[in-house]
């Protein structure tokens, strides 16, 4: 045992037990709160970690500094890893932020679902079991156009089912420019094997004409396919085939033709002044016999995937057991429903569904509310020896829909002199370790607050953040 050893253990000794720390006034507040096991715990956590400061220290800390330690222990064990955030990347649709925001009615309607039983899988008109798609079964019906429709957990699941479903062990034709991966390493190709499906790539990576499909119709095809194009596009020398006429070839040989939507929005964005994106109506009505998208994305509600289409291929999907392990609980199901009650009155909509009032910001808005975040920034920067500017910038949808438009919007620039103050990554670090962390991104040598997704009501509470910490 070293002398360095000897001295930290004799030091030991005048650290106070976890008994008496219980006795102290803050302990007994503690106890209330977190409970006694876990405000024991973290007193001995803090005293493990003055034991292990023993070597360096050459007094052991006071009764009051660990008393300090255990609370910050406390405290972090008490909060929740999925905290709020502010996001202002400039992405509405961000997939590593929780994409859409739902609307206030919608959250209102998933705390009914949690609050009380509800009828998820009873039909209260017979008195006996149900059916728990039909929460959402009418309405997507009426909005989509479609015989019948079917939810599951999301869409890469939704996919995966109708594959494993329509096509084990059978081949699927999809032109080799619609072969995308999305977001973690999910490829279509991958999904298709694990659904036992056989990949029948056609055509070229910029071009896929008719006959390429015509030419790869064997006895084996159980499926045509088209998938739309994710977080890319191909530009210049493209050709591809009309939905129309991949439905009439897959019809002429008794085939299905589906299509993976991805985002689905369910209405005509233009009217808002937003590019174009296809929806399930449009898809179905060019000859689809089933049509997947996602409920978390253009659509606005939470993460779902959404089947629509031909009753009896609806059915056998629902007839599939791994229908069961991918179906939606009562609270994800309680906020669909919500959100496709908004769709039923379309004019409405820009304020009711916080998704599309996010895209439909104008940049003279967000010019202003970036004129009284200003003075609030500079004060948070000054130390850091930071300049703040305001800046036009260009905003994204995010999560693969529409992956070449930009939304004009407004920025504030951070840039400094990394010789002088904190590099943009130390000034990123520290929006981040507020209350709220602020997300921005950091591109061409400056750090970028789009405030696009920064609702009105919120301007305030960020505002007090930045200041507050210059008064701490």
């Amino acid at each position: 045992m070293t002398s360095e050893t000897t001295v930290a253990r004799a030091l030991w000794r005048h650290l106070p037990s976890v008994d008496r720390l219980l006795q102290s006034t803050e302990c007994l507040n503690w106890l209330a709160s977190y409970g006694h096991t876990e405000t024991t715990q973290a007193l001995r956590r803090a005293l493990e970690q003055a034991r292990q400061h023993l070597t360096e220290l050459t007094l052991p800390p006071s009764e009051a500094e660990l008393l300090k330690s255990a609370h910050t222990i406390l405290q972090k064990r008490a909060s929740s890893q999925l905290r709020a955030v502010f996001n202002l990347t400039g992405t509405v649709l961000h997939t590593n932020l929780g994409r859409a925001t739902l609307a206030e009615s919608v959250i209102e309607a998933v705390a009914r679902a949690a609050r009380s039983p509800c009828a998820l899988e009873y039909a209260l008109d017979e008195g006996e079991r149900g059916d728990r798609d039909e929460v959402v079964r009418e309405l997507l019906c009426e909005l989509t156009g479609a015989e019948a429709a079917t939810v599951v957990n999301n869409n890469a699941a939704a996919v995966f089912l109708l594959l494993n479903t329509l096509a084990n062990r059978k081949e699927v034709i999809v032109s080799r420019g619609e072969l995308v991966e999305i977001g973690g390493a999910f490829r279509v190709p991958d999904i298709m094997k694990r659904a036992g499906a056989k990949l029948v790539e056609v055509g070229c990576t910029n071009r896929t004409h008719a006959k390429d499909y015509r030419e790869a119709i064997s006895k084996r095809t159980a499926l045509l396919m088209k998938v739309h194009a994710s977080n890319y596009a191909i530009q210049g020398f493209t050709h591809t085939v009309p939905n129309t006429e991949v439905a009439a070839m897959a019809h002429e040989h008794g085939l299905t033709f589906v299509e993976d939507l991805g985002s689905g929005t369910l209405i005509d964005l233009e009217r808002w002044g937003l590019p174009h994106e296809p929806t399930p109506r449009e898809a179905l009505k060019a000859g689809a016999d089933l049509v997947s998208f996602s409920g978390d994305k253009l659509l606005g509600g939470p993460q779902a995937g959404i089947l629509v289409g031909r009753n009896d291929l609806i059915q056998k999907l629902k007839k599939n057991p791994l229908k069961r392990a991918l179906r939606l609980g009562k609270l994800t199901l309680a906020a669909l429903e919500a959100t496709l009650h908004l769709y039923r009155n379309p004019e409405a909509l820009p304020q009711q569904l916080e998704t599309l009032r996010l895209l439909t910001r104008s940049s003279d808005e967000i010019v202003a509310q970036c004129r009284r975040i200003l003075p609030s920034m500079q004060c948070f920067m000054t130390p850091l020896d930071a300049q703040v500017t305001i800046e036009p910038c260009s905003s994204q949808l995010g999560s693969g829909s529409l992956p070449i438009e930009r939304l004009p919007s407004a920025a504030l620039v951070i840039r400094t002199n990394a010789k002088r103050g904190a590099g943009l990554n130390q000034i990123e670090k520290r929006l981040r370790a507020l209350p709220t962390p602020v997300i921005g991104r950091i591109a061409e040598r400056a750090l970028w607050l789009d405030l696009r997704c920064l609702r009105p009501e919120q301007e305030a509470d960020l505002q007090s953040q930045l200041m507050q910490v210059q008064t701490t």
